[in-house]
């Protein structure tokens, strides 16, 4: 109950903030299935997380980097709205909690890439986790394609518990979100063929949607600076 109650106030304050600084443009192909379902979306952006509590309705646990649950404030209200971290070199945890929840009936929200999109546009080669997912549980996978104004990107230089990384901020303009038909995957979870297969024709369904995005996005702003900036404070 407390995760809902958090989530939701989390999310009600994301869709103001979305409605007041972002161009949130979204696009659905079809009315998301009932029950538990996986939504898989590429990752251009740092803020893409938690951007699609805006875009999503109901309540999803979404896999989330470890070094983001470290950050002071921000790891405690993710852990208890339900979000499920991503320790390095130890994704199984988070799978096996995945497992759990969609078997509970609950939405789970996946970056297929376990990365962020390169810079320049496109997707990374996706990791298996979200056809395994689906393979072992029968839930389907919603693809969603994101796509903005590479220009607007801030690059922030991020210290907590002694790692830096270069994440990327997208605080306002455009966001284009095309949300596809819900894929099924059928076969042997063991079979490595059949699960790579099954993640690979996601995910080029996921940058189909991403360029479908891309087409309804205003030109951009040729005057906005994506100059790094370092944020203090976070080590």
């Amino acid at each position: 109950m407390l995760d809902r109650i958090l989530y939701r106030t989390g999310q009600t304050a994301i869709g103001l903030y979305a409605d007041t600084m972002l161009k949130l443009d979204v696009v659905q192909h079809a009315p998301l299935p009932r029950g538990p379902k996986i939504i898989a979306v590429n990752h251009p952006t740092t803020t893409d997380p938690v951007l699609m509590m805006a875009v999503v309705p109901e309540q999803m646990s979404i896999l989330i980097t470890e070094m983001v649950f470290k950050v002071p404030a921000v790891g405690q209200y993710l852990r208890l709205a339900g979000h499920i971290p991503v320790i390095t070199g130890n994704g199984r945890v988070a799978f096996e909690e995945a497992l759990r929840l969609l078997e509970a009936g609950r939405t789970v929200g996946i970056f297929p890439e376990g990365a962020l999109s390169p810079l320049e546009g496109g997707v990374q080669r996706p990791h298996t986790g979200a056809a395994r997912l689906a393979l072992s549980t029968g839930a389907p996978i919603i693809p969603v394609g994101i796509h903005l104004q590479r220009e607007r990107i801030h690059f922030v230089e991020t210290t907590v518990d002694g790692h830096t990384e270069v994440a990327r901020w997208y605080l306002r303009g455009p966001y284009g979100v095309t949300i596809g038909e819900a894929v099924y995957c059928q076969g042997d979870v063991e079979d490595r063929e059949c699960v790579r297969a099954a993640s690979e024709r996601v995910m080029e369904r996921i940058a189909q949607l991403a360029r479908e995005s891309a087409l309804r996005m205003p030109l951009p702003d040729r005057r906005t600076s994506t100059r790094p900036v370092r944020v203090a404070g976070l080590s």
